[in-house]
């Protein structure tokens, strides 16, 4: 998944934040870090303010969710 595409999936997830909506993030975040790495992921999570939406920290390790 291109960076571009994880981020167009997570602005619609913003448009409803509720507890579904983060998991659909944190999978979504499992694949951004397995093609691109832990970094991109974090760079995502500031640009779109998920840690006082979501509570998802930069750092946080996705590598596992969805497998």
């Amino acid at each position: 998944m291109t960076l571009d595409k994880a981020r167009e999936l997570v602005t619609v997830r913003l448009q409803r934040a509720d507890g579904y909506n983060r998991n659909a993030v944190r999978l979504i975040f499992g694949e951004v870090q397995r093609d691109h790495g832990r970094e991109a992921v974090g760079g995502l999570i500031r640009e779109l303010a998920l840690e006082s939406v979501f509570g998802l920290k930069p750092g946080t390790d996705f590598s596992g969710v969805g497998r």
